[in-house]
């Protein structure tokens, strides 16, 4: 989560105001891709789109009031239902869609999820209000048939109960029909299979006696303030009992048919099985707070046993275990997801395996797992059971004939947990998963916070050099490079430097490495080099042939650019400087890594004038194969070759160098050394063949102007 950058992520910033249209439209367009085939209502596709925006804007203006807004969560579903959005599947994938892509979507702050979940929580609500409303005025649309239908029966008999037939018949909701000396007179198979009785057994049953007792009183009560027009109808949950005795929660509407002359001929019931509605609205929840693939709880439900248990009434201690599949995305592409959901599926199953009983478990990324534990014995203990996933996941999965395995890098944070803030536990877990897969993957780190704070140190430092370059702090300096024959100014090299506000000079080695983790080095290499080129070419300019080469390091993400060449012909053009003038250092580890149409660009830069040097040669590893690809001009030694030259240098270090400068003259190139400090080292490298040379025996890196100033004078 080479060197991996070890101080999480950088969070995004926040969707700003002119960015909201556009990003909610895309929010909303793959909203829409996602239930267009589930929606029962008939409208077009930019309809449903536009509908759903303005569904979009509802959430995120409810998600970002603290605390959310519940009558707004509930008015969105609410909306739903009014729009017809009234399949169960239409409410799961809107509901899993916005859990898992609003947040991150529209950049909101990671804390929010809580936020976002209450309001969820206040959409299902509302939704389940809403089905319920739209139920009862169901249930009055057909009251009001089976009314009229009966009345239309006095004038037109046949037809009017056909029709009426039709609607008592096939209606999904119970509808009874019940005399004013509290007898049935008709029901539907509905209202039948409600209660599971048989139509012979119900018929001579008073309809009061399938009321709960403590029901009956209340009921008998509404049903005479209807009758005296205190009430127009009634619409309320009530208690039914069943033929064997089980109760039944329905949601009940009573209304009361008069006679022409107005006198009370008899209610009609219309009932609905509450029970189902729950079970529904209870679905949607877990659904909610749930990973449908594995089963396990989400990320937004680890968050909230997070929560609660760093509060008050928490444990004195806790221990998040984080895991994160290494290398998944080989096997999503080799074997497609159905695959890998199987692995994943398999994953899961190994953790409950392992820690049922021990912690609570979740899926809490696409290939990532936490495992929260109160009040271990001790950390030790945990740790064994993470040996013990580990292990299990060692054993390979087999899908046809292939053998898939995978393996995992463990975060392990342990805190005294009252007080603790959620977040932050998260963070120290993630970056800890880091520094397992640093440190080579398949292993498990414990979480430090010594090297987290060095790590928050160095991230705050990178994450500002954006802002150092514009606002001027970085600077070149040049490393005067002599012959060590006769102390000749031959060359500068071009050395990047940050004069940092509060930290002061630094030196490339102190930043360059952190900006491969920010995408940096890139834009700061390109900066170098076009600032030291136009130096160059005015010197160039005012000097002519008297003008030291320009030497510089050519960083491995910059020669990777597919327009390397023309890049650099445009820049020699635009300065004046001479490609003969120019000369770039090429780190010892990069012709290992970069390919062969990028050694191609380098042999064209080079056809082209331009000298290139291998650097850093300090007696690792060299691809040989690649050096003979690359036309080089010069090897240079590290300082701490050079430093084997010393005369309290160990005998191991004089033995490297003596040999790694004895195998660079098979080569047959010039050879230049860096960081000489001394005569005596001096003395010796011209005894070894080697020509030039830089460091602090010939004066610290000067200044552009500095430069200039000593060219004058020679």
């Amino acid at each position: 989560m080479a060197m991996v950058d070890q101080s999480g992520r950088n969070p995004e910033p926040r969707t700003t105001l002119d960015e909201f249209p556009l990003v909610r439209e895309d929010f909303a367009h793959r909203w829409t891709a996602l239930i267009s085939g589930t929606v029962m209502s008939n409208v077009s596709r930019a309809e449903l789109e536009q509908t759903l925006a303005e569904l979009t804007t509802l959430v995120v203006r409810a998600v970002n009031t603290d605390p959310p807004v519940a009558e707004l969560g509930r008015r969105i579903g609410r909306l739903m239902v009014e729009h017809d959005f009234i399949s169960s599947e239409t409410l799961e994938r809107s509901i899993a869609f916005l859990g898992d892509s609003l947040i991150p979507h529209f950049r909101l702050p990671p804390e929010w999820t809580g936020r976002l979940v209450r309001v969820l929580g206040c959409l299902a609500a509302g939704y389940s209000d809403g089905l319920r409303d739209r139920t009862l005025d169901q249930q009055e649309l057909s009251k009001t048939a089976a009314v009229i239908a009966t009345r239309r029966a006095e004038e037109a008999r046949h037809d009017s109960e056909t029709k009426f037939r039709a609607v008592f018949n096939s209606s999904a909701i119970g509808i009874a029909v019940i005399g004013m000396g509290d007898q049935l007179l008709d029901f539907n198979e509905a209202f039948l299979s409600l209660l599971k009785y048989e139509a012979d057994a119900l018929r001579p049953i008073a309809p009061s006696s399938l009321l709960h007792p403590e029901e009956r009183e209340a009921m008998t009560l509404v049903m005479r303030q209807i009758v005296a027009g205190d009430l127009e109808h009634f619409r309320g949950e009530a208690r039914l009992l069943r033929d064997d005795g089980e109760i039944v929660e329905t949601l009940l509407a009573l209304s009361l048919v008069r006679t022409p002359a107005g006198e009370p001929a008899y209610f009609v019931s219309m009932i609905e099985n509450m029970n189902e509605v729950r079970a529904l609205q209870s679905q949607l929840v877990r659904q909610s707070l749930h990973d449908v693939q594995t089963g396990l709880a989400n990320r937004a439900q680890y968050l909230g046993w997070l929560e609660a248990a760093s509060g008050t009434h928490g444990p004195n201690e806790l221990v998040l275990v984080h895991f994160d599949i290494d290398g998944f995305r080989v096997v999503n592409d080799a074997f497609g997801h159905d695959v890998g959901n199987r692995i994943l599926t398999g994953f899961a199953n190994h953790l409950r395996a392992v820690f049922d009983g021990v912690g609570q478990i979740a899926r809490i990324g696409p290939d990532e797992f936490g495992v929260l534990v109160k009040d271990p014995k001790d950390t030790p203990s945990v740790i064994a059971l993470v040996e013990e996933a580990l292990d299990l996941l060692t054993e390979p999965v087999y899908i046809d004939e292939h053998g898939i395995g995978v393996t995992a890098s463990v975060g392990v944070v342990a805190r005294q947990s009252r007080g603790v803030d959620a977040l932050e536990m998260l963070r120290c877990a993630d970056i800890t998963v880091g520094w397992a897969k640093a440190d080579g993957k398949a292993q498990w780190a414990l979480y430090d916070r010594e090297r987290d704070l060095r790590d928050r140190e160095m991230c705050v430092l990178a994450a500002s050099i954006p802002g150092g370059l514009e606002l001027g702090e970085f600077h070149v300096d040049y490393q005067p490079v002599y012959s060590l024959a006769d102390r000749s100014l031959v060359a500068v090299e071009a050395k990047l430097r940050w004069h940092h506000p509060d930290r002061g000079v630094l030196d490339p080695e102190q930043f360059l490495p952190l900006t491969s983790s920010t995408g940096m080095v890139l834009r700061l290499s390109r900066w170098a080099v076009e600032r030291a080129c136009e130096d160059a070419g005015r010197w160039f300019a005012e000097f002519g042939g008297a003008t030291p080469v320009l030497s510089m390091d050519l960083t491995a993400r910059h020669c990777q650019e597919p327009e390397l060449v023309a890049e650099i012909c445009k820049l020699l053009q635009r300065t004046g400087l001479p490609a003969e003038q120019l000369q770039f250092e090429l780190h010892a580890s990069l012709p290992a890594i970069i390919t062969d149409d990028q050694a191609d660009e380098l042999d064209i830069l080079a056809s082209r004038g331009v000298r290139l040097v291998l650097d850093h040669l300090a007696g690792g590893n060299v691809a040989a194969e690649r050096v003979r690809q690359i036309p080089l001009h010069a090897l240079k030694f590290a300082a701490r070759v050079v430093h084997g030259l010393a005369d309290d240098a160990d005998v191991i270090d004089k033995s490297v160098t003596m040999a790694l400068v004895k195998w660079s003259g098979v080569l047959e190139l010039p050879l230049m050394a860096d960081g000489v400090r001394s005569e005596t080292e001096a003395a010796r490298l011209v005894e070894l063949g080697i020509t030039s040379a830089q460091g602090p025996l010939f004066g610290p890196p000067m200044s552009a102007a500095e430069i200039r100033a000593l060219l004058s004078e020679r």
